[in-house]
């Protein structure tokens, strides 16, 4: 990666707190879901994982739960904390079918697809 990471705040603009790091996540695997311009996908929402939103996940083609070792990928479960493309999550929102968020750990610049009003709606309580 030759591009300058995002810096770490959250959509409260506060500083991004990590996401997860068993499974490690984010488009740097540093646990959180920081973000850079060759981020094409914005991996930026740090959703927790459900049964619902893993199926629907590989009904629309990509599968999160096959674990592929070849990738250092372990396949997700729900309860799993996954740093989430941001159109992915506002597509699942849409569908009736988004996991929750900690909006802590969601970086700011989720919300250049997602509101903050439907990341607040799906936020994982405290």
């Amino acid at each position: 990666m030759t591009d300058t990471k995002a810096p770490s705040v959250n959509v409260l603009g506060g500083p991004l707190v990590p996401c997860s790091t068993t499974p490690l996540t984010g488009f740097f695997r540093n646990g959180r879901c920081d973000t850079c311009r060759e981020d094409s996908g914005s991996h930026t929402v740090c959703a927790v994982m459900t049964a619902e939103f893993l199926a629907y996940s590989k009904y629309v083609g990509n599968d999160l739960t096959t674990p592929r070792p070849e990738f250092g990928f372990v396949g997700l479960k729900p309860g799993d904390h996954w740093c989430l493309c941001a159109a992915r999550f506002l597509q699942a929102h849409d569908e009736g079918c988004a996991p929750k968020v900690r909006l802590a750990a969601t970086h700011r610049d989720a919300l250049e697809v997602v509101p903050l009003d439907v990341l607040r709606h799906h936020a994982e309580e405290a």
